[in-house]
Parts: C-alpha cells; structure tokens; sequence
C-alpha cells in the first residue's frame, strides 16, 4: 500500500483514537502537564492533539517498514553523519549506540545496514505474539543487524568482546530493577534511569553515541550522532546515564511531540525502593 494511502488512513484513525477511543489520555496529559508546567492548557491540548497524530503515523510506518526496501529505508531514514560511528569502528572498537522512544525508532533497527561499517546488533523487547516476533527477526536480520532479546543483554556483550560491532539500545525505559537505577531530575520530575547502558559501557570501556532521530516530513526521518563519551571508565560513576538523559531532554523541549508520552515513564519512585533485609547474624552484631 502506498504511504500516501496510509496517511489517509492514518488521519482517519486518529480521529476514532483521539477523541473516542482516547487511547491512555489519561497518561499523555499527566507526563505533558508535568514536564511542562509552564504551558497553558491550551498549548498542552495541541501538543497531545500532536502527539497522538505522529503516534497514529508511528504505528503505519512500522507495518509499513517491514516491506521496505534497503534503499527506500536509507532514503526515509537517512543517517546524517556516520562517520562518527564509523571513525570509531575503524579504530577496532566497539561502540554503543543509545536511543530513545522518539521519532521512528522503530526503523532504525534496519536502516543501517549500508551506512553503519560494523555488523549491528539491536536489543529488543520480544513480542508476546512468537509468529510476529518471529517474522520480525528474520525480516531485519536480512538487513546486516542481529536481533537480541534484551533478557540476553549480559550474555551477547559477553560473546561478541572479540568482535568489533555497533550496539544498539533504546535507554529511556522505565528500570524494573531501581536499586540499581540512576535518578535524574528529568523533565522536571525525579526519575529513575536504566543502568544497563552505562553498566556495559563501563565494563567494557565501550564509547557511548547518542542517537537523534529528527522527523523532516511525514515518513521521512534524519539522524544524528552525537557521541557522549570516548572513555567512560575515565567519567564517574552516572555520568554516562547524566549525558544521555541531559541530551535526550534537549531533543524532547526542542521538539516535545515525537516523544512516546503514552508510556507511564514516572511509574516508580524512590519511595518504592525496599529497604534490603538484614540477616539474623546482622541484626544480632547490630
């Protein structure tokens, strides 16, 4: 199907979405009214009318990605300046690529496959449904990247130590594990960051790149690499994770309505942390 036949119907479905189904309207206001207390109601009602449109276009061009072309990929998901991964890679180092839930994330786990000179390996969350999930892998897979399951994370840094690979990682999920989590004030909330990334980077002593991915048009997308770190062995324990969430909070003020708002990103707190169980052999020095 044609994408100008999918943006039809893509305005049609958001309109069912937006102001019937009101799909997590409830969330998308809350993150927008707290990440921006400074914008009138107003403001925030066309930015969630915004949002839920680019949402609605989301959800046809990852359909619509899996019977793209390498070249129709790399011409609407253009990367804008390779070389700075590739300057790396070129000096036998892998590197780690952290993105986040904004723009057309889903696409940039194909559209490397002739810009980025390293094989790609691009961790995900599998789907629940295993046909789709299936098909999904074997359809990327022909287009240079390795799909991971991000339950293997520690294992597949593990075997591919030797090799000189681009690892891909979406960085703004909310954590499962808050002992360990980082917390940045975010867009002015307390939030709790993943430390896998920084985990990895520092374990391995791997650079750390930015990846923005900036919509020009409807199904047309740029991206850019900014690289946060050469040697994070060399930065504080967080100061990886601060760069990342610094950077992608810059994206999100600059151009707030290609972020995933729908995803309850605030859902834990500090409060929620529990206190670690003493043994009976502690308490009783104690």
């Amino acid at each position: 199907m044609p994408f100008r036949v999918l943006y039809i119907l893509s305005d049609f479905v958001y309109l069912i979405n937006y102001y019937l189904l009101g799909y997590r309207k409830k969330i998308v206001y809350s993150n927008l009214k707290n990440s921006f207390p400074d914008k009138s109601q107003k403001e925030i009602t066309t930015l969630a009318k915004r949002y839920y449109r680019f949402l609605t276009d989301l959800f046809f061009e990852s359909l619509k990605g899996m019977s793209l072309t390498r070249s129709q990929v790399e011409k609407r998901h253009k990367y804008i300046n390779p070389e700075v991964l590739n300057n790396i890679l070129a000096t036998n180092r892998s590197v780690i690529c952290v993105a986040a839930h904004y723009g057309n994330w889903e696409w940039g786990a194909f559209s490397g496959a002739n810009q980025v000179q390293s094989p790609m390996v691009v961790f995900y969350k599998p789907f629940n449904n295993k046909i789709i999930d299936k098909y999904m892998i074997k359809y990327r897979e022909t287009f240079n990247c390795h799909m991971v399951s991000i339950g293997e994370t520690f294992y597949t840094f593990s075997h591919y130590k030797e090799n000189v690979v681009a690892y891909f990682m979406v960085a703004d999920q909310s954590p499962s594990n808050l002992r360990k989590s980082y917390w940045f004030n975010f867009l002015n909330q307390d939030t709790a960051c993943i430390h896998g990334p920084e985990n990895y980077a520092r374990l391995y002593n791997l650079p750390v790149v930015y990846i923005d991915i900036q919509r020009v048009k409807r199904g047309y997308y740029e991206i850019h690499f900014t690289k946060l770190t050469d040697s994070p062995i060399n930065l504080p324990d967080g100061e990886v994770t601060r760069l990342y969430m610094q950077k992608l909070e810059e994206v999100i003020r600059a151009e707030p309505a290609y972020w995933l708002w729908s995803h309850r990103r605030w859902k834990r707190k500090r409060s929620d942390i529990r206190p670690l169980k003493t043994s009976i052999a502690e308490s009783e020095i104690n």
